[in-house]
């Protein structure tokens, strides 16, 4: 609730002021402070500006300085007095508590500022209990994520915005940032700097003191300056910025609980190390910037929410997000034509441009107040870093190694995978038997044995191939491999006409289309992004597994990890030529330099790697009870009616069946079960779906695909773990993968033909990894561009690659 939303008559209690600088010293100096009771009288004529009574005396305020002033009634004020009571005495269960138990003046709202890779995630995931991804390479964070927690007798709302290098409209991440400590107008800004690295990260706290928030800098990663035998001074470097600075090690929490309380002391505003400084540029910088910002000062519908001093620096830089802020203010035409005299006077007299004048000026603050508080210099990169990327990034072992990881990882994921799945394939069984021996025979029990269990059992098996994928595409990210990765691979993507930033979304598409296609917001350039995302499908993602799994095992056995990588590696090989075809015929321009930061080798911890695989498959058991439960259902459903009558099966039909059993069913069923063996084939081949198989079967009949194969392809378009589910329930109505590979092999007697056979399952294979994406990566696509026209187009040339590729793969096969 605001002062401005008050009624005449009302009173309330004062709980925050959101204004900026010195907006609220003015209005505190006028008595608007924490727990001040205040009460509306009346609005003037116009309705603005509004009269209030405190302290018995009046005052007027605008409404929109009004509006910067959160209020509480005296009755939540005075509900809340118990709760809080019970927090600063120690009595109290967390549980208890809800946000409404906390008064407005307790609930702290924190924005996690820094540059990328600098342990923002990790801390937010301490801080507030979260499971975010952490990897160690630039952008994994690739929008604002906000959590929760209870410290103190104070409610922490903790928001993890994107890494950034300076609040700049440079990128998408920059922008978003930008715009959020602009509007949201947190109450404490943490703003996390590396301790290793502190020159260049603090660049952007000098940004950050520019706006002359309320702020503290979380030193992490403290152990490896301690490491490098450099002394920080760091509560001196804090009294010289202005802002307390506090060590921390986020990784394992050391030094967090002394971070939450210096916020806690800066929100209560009784920390001694808090003040406002000017980080002091050249003299004639510093003329530029007071002539603008003496502008904006005049207009105080500008300078109460931005400061003034921060808008002139980033004007003079010009800023286009900056320039957005002032377009709708009534002197923007003069303050625009003011920043061009002043950007035209500071750089005829330096004698370079404005935005590298401001940018030195910065850095020779940072390093002035390093040499007075840090001793040993600058810290040396790491021996090991040294010795690792010598051999790791070298022209000979550079890519032999990458190839080298590539093959060991998609081995294990299918190799040691195969263990752990026969023991959940033993389980599915299990249960499905319990239920058949148990439940009366009717439409619901074939829906739970046929379309849910035979559906989402089915696919669950394939969790530890997907775990195994996970863990070596976390491990490689947490130790900073990926990132060399994408140093090494920055010439081949040259050639596409991308960069090397650009294999980062890629390889993460291996584990899913969708966070990929989100993370190439880390690509600065337009078109390299736009390309990216149109490519990423053809990276194939870990639902492809069970598919792979199931036809590789079942006519590859020996050559399963060959077959996996031969996969992949198509996959890239497409997304290649399909790139360069792209930048030469359509997106020929808006090329940006590849510059990427790569941070030191570090080895992850166990805890993070274990959460992140946790955290997949938390992913992956949902995306099971969502998507892929409902798509089973209803694949299920479209083959289970219209339902038939043993009496309505031609018997042409039913010598047809017989003729093509096999010779020990045949002898060992019952007429009874006999009947109902062949009813279940009439039914699933005159059902709904089988109608639409058909309908669709000729266009894929160059490629040996019959109805039931055309079937899955299409359930693949909720989720491609679908393709699978489905086939088992047209198959062999069955969730058991024995059942299904052994019905794909196994000849008709009637044609002499089976199902699938090498060649066939090779072409089938190649169809899915390139054919349209789920309907999750279509809409990432339409989001992250803006437009479905590009997820149409994804769904639209996919499938034609995939169906030239999969006639090509599959008449060459048959020729061997």
């Amino acid at each position: 609730m605001r002062l401005s939303d008050l009624k005449p008559g009302e009173t309330v209690i004062v709980t925050k002021i959101l204004g900026h600088g010195a907006f609220r010293k003015r209005v505190m100096e006028m008595g608007f402070v924490k727990g001040r009771e205040v009460k509306m009288i009346l609005n003037a004529p116009l309705l603005d500006p509004i009269k209030f009574k405190l302290m018995d005396y009046e005052v007027s305020l605008r409404k929109a300085e009004a509006n910067l002033i959160e209020v509480e009634t005296l009755d939540e004020w005075r509900r809340h007095a118990e709760k809080i009571d019970k927090w600063k005495t120690g009595h109290h269960d967390d549980n208890e508590y809800s946000e409404d138990d906390f008064r407005k003046d307790k609930i702290i709202n924190i924005a996690l500022i820094g540059n990328p890779n600098c342990g923002k995630t990790s801390l937010f995931n301490i801080a507030s209990g979260a499971h975010e991804h952490v990897g160690n390479y630039a952008g994994v964070t690739v929008g604002a994520k906000s959590g929760s927690m209870k410290y103190k007798g104070y409610k922490f709302n903790i928001v993890d915005l994107p890494g950034t290098y300076s609040l700049s409209a440079y990128s998408p991440e920059e922008l978003y940032v930008m715009r959020y400590l602009n509007h949201e107008m947190p109450d404490v800004i943490v703003n996390v700097v590396v301790a290793s690295n502190l020159e260049r990260n603090l660049y952007l706290t000098t940004e950050l003191i520019d706006m002359n928030r309320s702020m503290v800098i979380d030193l992490n990663m403290y152990d490896e300056l301690e490491h490098s035998g450099a002394k920080l001074d760091y509560e001196q470097l804090g009294k010289m910025l202005g802002v307390p600075v506090v060590p921390t090690k986020a990784s394992t929490g050391w030094g967090v609980d002394k971070l939450l309380d210096t916020i806690i002391d800066v929100y209560e505003m009784r920390q001694k190390d808090v003040r406002h400084i000017h980080i002091k540029m050249r003299q004639d910088i510093e003329a530029g910037v007071k002539a603008i910002k003496d502008l904006i000062k005049s207009d105080a519908t500008i300078s109460q929410k931005f400061s003034p001093r921060y808008l002139a620096i980033k004007l003079l830089e010009g800023d286009p997000e900056a320039d957005n802020i002032l377009r709708e203010a009534a002197s923007y035409k003069q303050i625009s034509e003011r920043r061009e005299i002043e950007a035209a006077n500071i750089e005829k007299a330096l004698n370079e441009d404005v935005n590298s004048a401001i940018s030195a000026d910065k850095y020779g603050f940072i390093q002035g107040a390093l040499a007075e508080t840090m001793e040993g210099g600058a810290i040396e990169e790491a021996k090991s870093t040294k010795i690792i990327d010598a051999i790791v990034t070298s022209k000979v072992f550079g890519f032999p190694i990458f190839l080298a990881v590539m093959f060991v990882m998609f081995w294990a994921t299918f190799q040691i995978g195969s263990y752990p799945m026969e023991w959940i394939e033993s389980m599915v069984g299990w249960i499905s038997g319990l239920i058949s021996e148990r439940m009366a025979e009717g439409p619901f029990k074939d829906l739970l044995l046929d379309g849910i269990i035979g559906g989402v059992g089915g696919v669950i098996v394939f969790l530890p191939n997907i775990l195994i994928l996970y863990f070596f595409i976390s491990f490689m990210e947490d130790t900073g491999y990926m990132a060399r990765v994408a140093f090494i691979m920055d010439r081949v993507m040259h050639k596409m006409g991308l960069h090397g930033k650009s294999f980062i979304p890629l390889v993460m598409g291996f584990g899913c289309n969708v966070p990929a296609i989100m993370s190439t917001r880390i690509i600065e350039s337009k078109s390299s992004r736009l390309i990216t995302i149109l490519i990423n499908p053809f990276m194939s993602c870990s639902a492809r597994i069970p598919i792979y799994v199931l036809l590789a095992g079942c006519f590859f056995p020996n050559y399963g990890g060959l077959v996996f990588f031969g996969l992949y590696l198509l996959g890239i090989v497409v997304a290649v030529v399909t790139a360069r075809l792209m930048r030469r015929f359509w997106l020929k321009t808006d090329e940006t330099p590849f510059v990427m930061e790569l941070p030191p080798y570090r080895m992850p911890t166990g805890k993070a790697i274990l959460r992140g695989m946790w955290s997949k498959a938390q992913q992956y058991v949902s995306k099971m009870g969502g998507v892929i439960l409902v798509a089973s259902i209803i694949i299920w459903a479209l083959s289970y009616f219209p339902r038939y009558d043993i009496s309505e099966v031609p018997e042409s039909y039913r010598r047809t069946i017989l003729a093509d059993m096999p010779a020990d069913i045949k002898t060992n069923s019952t007429p009874e079960n006999l009947d109902k063996l062949i009813l279940n084939s009439y039914q699933q081949e005159n059902s709904i779906l089988g109608h639409i198989g058909k309908a669709v079967e000729p266009i894929v009949r160059p490629l040996d695909f019959g109805w039931k194969t055309t079937v899955s392809l299409f359930a693949g378009a909720a989720a491609k773990e679908v393709v699978v589910s489905t086939m088992g329930v047209l198959y062999v109505g069955d969730d058991d993968a024995d059942l299904i590979s052994q019905r794909l092999v196994t000849p008709s007697k009637l044609t002499g033909q089976p199902p699938f056979t090498p060649a066939k399952a090779l072409a089938f294979m190649v169809f899915v990894l390139l054919y349209f994406p789920c309907i999750a990566t279509l809409a990432a696509i339409a989001r992250e561009t803006e437009s479905w026209k590009y997820a149409l187009f994804s769904a639209i040339y996919n499938t034609g690659v995939a169906w030239i590729l999969s006639f090509f793969v599959y008449r060459i096969a048959l020729l061997f």
